[in-house]
């Protein structure tokens, strides 16, 4: 199944900064998390479905952002929440 939502975006500035500084949420409430995730819409990190708050889906649920990817370290994939589809990013 192909996903439009990956269509004609743009690299967020300062995105990088974002996501070495961990979860944006979790730093503020001094929680935890496993691995994280950037809103390619607009590059808020949140973290992922297997950590205690699950920030990144609770972003999408907040803002419809509707496609992520994981800035783990070796990974190169990317999520869409509306179709519910995974695709290589690179």
């Amino acid at each position: 199944m192909a996903c439009h939502h990956f269509e004609g975006l743009k690299k967020v500035p300062g995105a990088a900064a974002s996501y070495a500084k961990g979860c944006e949420e979790c730093v503020k409430i001094g929680g935890t998390w496993v691995h994280l995730r950037e809103c390619l819409n607009c590059g808020h990190v949140g973290c992922c479905d297997s950590s205690p708050h699950r920030h990144a889906t609770a972003h999408f649920h907040e803002t419809k952002h509707p496609v992520m990817r994981s800035v783990e370290p070796g990974e190169s994939w990317g999520y869409c929440y509306v179709d519910n589809v995974m695709v290589d990013l690179e």
